[in-house]
């Protein structure tokens, strides 16, 4: 592995957008124990900024996505820009053609930002929605048919931020990422909504739960994507996942199980969407070939830190 900590003498340094989510603030505890410093931009007045470790080697910027061109002559030089920033990327927003493709314009946004303070290289964080419905393990050369507006701007932002990368002579790397979980994870997810549901005695309805899935552990996503800034290759894309699938089913007993064993799930009281995905499995082997990244955190022991962070944090 090369290092990243110093060039000449000089301590590294990393922008991170949407630095309070659970990858983003995740990669920022990876990157200070690599003596990296952070600049972490995150959105003004954010109630997530608890999420930020207490460090002298972070600086934090407060600044929406649509004013990213206002930092390129107050940020110190850096040399990698991970951008995980994204607005409404959940929720009827989701659907939302209009709001989505302002997100197209932020990464590129980011990419010029990224070129005006010196980085090397820049990370985007894709999606597995890129793909749209698929019932094959996905890769690099899967065919991307997205079915909603958020899909289809995560897959035009990766394309037009390589072309612009490309012109700008800044390495590019674009990172589908597939289901993650762990502590700082927004509640509306299943994971979290199941952990507090058992926890707090609410009625937990499923389907019947027979998607096979793919669910990584955030520090395992977070040391995918510092990875893929050592030595990701320009113009290339990855999937992040453990690479291992199970029915939908097994992670939500396995949560149940490690709270209250007895408590009644409601599995099989809703019906699939329709357009669910009934299998999501990443196909790793050019992330590991490329970088050396194995998944070491089991579901098993990632659930169980994450029910002990919730029931330190959230409780």
């Amino acid at each position: 592995m090369n290092s990243i900590n110093k060039v000449n003498g000089d301590i590294m340094k990393a922008v991170i957008t949407g630095a309070t989510g659970m990858i983003g603030s995740t990669l920022i505890n990876i990157l200070l124990k690599k003596n990296i410093e952070v600049i972490a931009i995150i959105r003004p007045n954010s109630k997530k900024i608890k999420n930020i470790p207490k460090s002298d080697k972070i600086k934090i910027v407060e600044c929406d996505l649509s004013n990213l061109n206002s930092l390129s002559t107050k940020l110190p030089s850096c040399n990698y820009f991970f951008h995980f920033g994204w607005i409404s990327p959940a929720g009827i927003n989701r659907n939302n053609p209009e709001l989505q493709l302002k997100n197209v314009q932020y990464v590129l946004d980011a990419v010029k930002l990224a070129k005006a303070i010196g980085c090397e290289s820049f990370i985007g964080a894709g999606s597995q929605a890129e793909y749209g419905l698929k019932n094959e393990i996905l890769s690099k050369d899967t065919s991307i048919n997205p079915v909603n507006s958020y899909g289809i701007a995560k897959y035009t932002a990766g394309k037009l931020s390589r072309i612009l990368a490309n012109d700008l002579n800044i390495k590019h790397v674009w990172a589908r990422v597939l289901s993650v979980y762990g502590p700082k994870d927004n509640n509306y997810t299943l994971i979290m909504s199941c952990i507090d549901s058992i926890l707090n005695n609410k009625s937990f309805d499923t389907t019947k739960g027979e998607q096979m899935w793919d669910y990584i552990y955030s520090e395992d996503c977070a040391k995918a994507f510092y990875n893929l800034a050592v030595n990701g290759k320009n113009g290339e894309v990855y999937t992040i996942g453990s690479g291992k699938v199970r029915p939908l089913k097994k992670y939500i007993l396995t949560i149940k199980n490690n709270i209250n064993p007895d408590f009644n799930l409601g599995i099989g009281n809703l019906d699939y969407s329709p357009n669910q995905v009934m299998y999501l499995c990443a196909d790793i082997s050019n992330l590991q070939k490329d970088t050396g990244f194995v998944p070491e955190i089991s579901f098993e022991d990632g659930i169980k830190k994450t029910i002990k962070w919730y029931k330190k944090e959230m409780l």
